[in-house]
């Protein structure tokens, strides 16, 4: 699916190690229990044209399991999802699992219980749902005066490369909505009651201890100066948060 403005992407952080096949299975069971009708049940062939996957989730961990990088969509040219995963880089590295959701009423309905379904059931360390448009921007703040020697866009704060932080629990940057573990709450401090007020508003704990967190009511845009200002004071209240302090 072409990244556009009308997409919102879902990516969740995992600890890479054998045996994560099975977090793939339950990410995508994640998304199909919470996305009403979705099934990923289709791959894409090296000559680009759809493929059935009638044993999906065996699929799923036999490519894995291979090195393979997997692809799964739901074969709707209308309201086309996909599911895909790499590795990231670093010490210790994470398996990035992200999915690519049409930005519509219906998705946005269950937009916070799609990520906490595929962070809750891939053991996510932390994750975030973010529309593209915003997402590609924050991209950008992770800056290295070598290898990425620019200026972080609107006044955001810098952010280090992955592989720079000290820890894995540390979320690399944020998102419009936020899961963090119970180990990343404990790393940037979350919750405080009287300094989260506005935050606790818009966010729920779950069963695991961790939390999904909104930083807005409609979906984040750097376009709307509220939306950037809350962006900006979340960042200035987690530090910690790419690596900008040492947790």
């Amino acid at each position: 699916m072409p990244p556009s403005r009308n997409t919102l992407t879902i990516r969740v952080y995992v600890p890479a190690h054998p045996g994560d096949e099975r977090c793939l299975v339950a990410a995508a069971h994640g998304l199909e229990h919470t996305v009403p009708g979705l099934w990923l049940t289709w791959t894409v062939s090296d000559e680009q044209e759809l493929v059935p996957l009638p044993e999906r989730d065996e699929w799923l961990a036999r490519i894995r399991r291979d090195g393979g990088i997997p692809f799964i969509c739901n074969n709707d040219e209308g309201a086309p999802l996909t599911l895909s995963a790499l590795d990231g880089p670093g010490p210790t590295p994470l398996l990035d699992v992200h999915a690519k959701l049409p930005l519509n009423s219906e998705i946005l309905a269950v937009a916070a219980k799609a990520l906490e379904g595929m962070a809750e059931g891939a053991h996510a360390l932390w994750g975030h749902a973010t529309p593209f448009e915003a997402a590609a921007e924050i991209s950008r703040q992770t800056v290295h005066p070598m290898h990425k020697p620019q200026d972080p866009p609107r006044g955001l704060p810098a952010l280090k490369f992955p592989q720079e932080l000290r820890s894995p629990e540390i979320p690399h940057r944020l998102g419009w909505l936020n899961y963090w573990s119970a180990a990343a709450t404990r790393i940037i401090g979350f919750p405080d009651p009287e300094r989260d007020a506005d935050l606790l508003s818009r966010a729920r704990r779950l069963s695991s201890g961790g939390w999904v967190v909104q930083l807005t009511d409609a979906p984040l845009t750097l376009d709307n100066p509220a939306h950037l200002d809350a962006l900006l004071r979340a960042y200035a209240r987690f530090p910690v948060i790419g690596g900008r302090v040492a947790p």
